[in-house]
């Protein structure tokens, strides 16, 4: 333990802009988090023209932000940031990844991690040798792996890949942002999420069918993305795009949210959506598909409700009384705030840096010369 602020460098997909991913609002929780604690932080992203021309958070107030134009800039502007910081993370889906890690490699002396936002998308690629931000040889050569996929994930990316050291590393809430806003319930179920087309059988099963059987139920669907041609029942609305200030009064005036998981992270299991802590941090009563470690999470019928057919959801929505509804969302609530904030999350991420780097400082640098 260095007992000390840390100076963290984090190159990541974007914090500026939460349109159309859900890294920025991941990153803006455990960097004000790492804030609170005392730690420095330096966000550096690339300018690139999609989140340029959307961007709800242009100047953070709890790190410093750089834009930066490419692999070759990065290098020669920010070299001695990279090379001086205590821990330096990239994250995945980050443009030109490979060669941004590969700089990271070459000259940060600290430690140096990969945080994968996207574990199971990250090692389907990789089992079909895709190396868009991640090549397999790198592996090896970090210091952890941060996943945002817990349970036998894990020992997969260290016995199959030969990560040194694979740590959980979920994504969070700010409580002081998500919260109750006692506002009035204007939809009976909602669902808040970028198109995703291994996701839409899913909306299909669990929200569009359930409306079409409930006509005089309301519904609403918010995120960017989806194609023309899907056919909205009359009682679904849309909204294209909600920044991350607008989502604690959408989830306000839901009676249930939904949550819908991608096929890879329901295969790996134990990857919790942000809109999971969202919402509960919220208090909003929370209906999701099913997947391994969901319910370790968020125990069935006590702070989830868990749907497999289009049956689950109406059901829920007509035979569910208040009594019920509400201790769903209290339960959930209190286990998004004691285990799932910022704050919590930038602890986690402390622990494993300063335990590495105190293996460092007794191994007087010997692991560089692995690399």
């Amino acid at each position: 333990m260095t007992g000390r602020p840390l100076d963290i460098v984090l190159v990541g997909l974007s914090l500026t802009s939460s349109w159309g991913n859900g890294h920025a609002t991941t990153f803006r929780a455990l960097l004000r988090g790492l804030r609170e604690l005392g730690h420095e932080v330096l966000f550096l992203e690339r300018d690139v023209p999609w989140y340029a021309a959307n961007r709800d958070l242009p100047r953070p107030d709890f790190c410093d932000l750089e834009l930066y134009g490419g692999v070759g800039e990065l290098r020669s502007k920010h070299g001695a940031a990279l090379e001086g910081a205590d821990a330096v993370l990239v994250g995945s889906y980050v443009p030109e990844g490979v060669e941004v890690l590969a700089t990271v490699l070459d000259v940060a002396r600290g430690v140096v991690a990969f945080y994968d936002i996207d574990t199971p998308v990250t090692l389907a690629k990789l089992a079909r040798q895709e190396e868009e931000y991640l090549a397999r040889w790198q592996i090896p050569l970090l210091d952890l792996y941060f996943s945002f996929t817990s349970g036998p994930t894990l020992e997969r990316i260290e016995g199959e890949l030969g990560a040194r050291r694979a740590v959980p590393l979920h994504c969070s809430v700010e409580p002081e942002r998500y919260r109750p806003t006692g506002a009035p319930t204007r939809w009976d179920l909602g669902y808040l999420g970028t198109y995703s087309a291994d996701r839409q059988p899913t909306l299909e099963r669990l929200l569009l069918e359930p409306a079409r059987r409930l006509p005089e139920r309301r519904f609403v669907v918010a995120g960017p993305l989806y194609p023309a041609d899907i056919r909205w029942p009359e009682n679904v609305e849309r909204i294209e795009h909600l920044p991350p200030s607008e989502h604690p009064a959408f989830y306000g005036q839901q009676r249930f949210t939904l949550n819908v998981t991608r096929a890879d992270m329901v295969e790996a299991g134990w990857s919790p959506s942000v809109r999971l802590f969202e919402a509960g941090a919220c208090g909003t009563p929370i209906v999701s598909d099913d997947w391994p470690g969901l319910t370790e999470l968020f125990p069935a019928d006590e702070a989830i409700v868990v749907a497999r057919e289009s049956a689950d959801v109406v059901r829920l929505l007509e035979e569910t009384p208040e009594e019920k509804r509400l201790a769903l969302a209290a339960a959930a609530r209190a286990i998004v705030l004691g285990a799932h904030t910022g704050r919590a999350r930038a602890r986690e991420l402390v622990a494993a840096l300063e335990s590495t780097l105190a293996h460092q400082e007794r191994s007087h640098g010997a692991h560089r010369l692995a690399r």
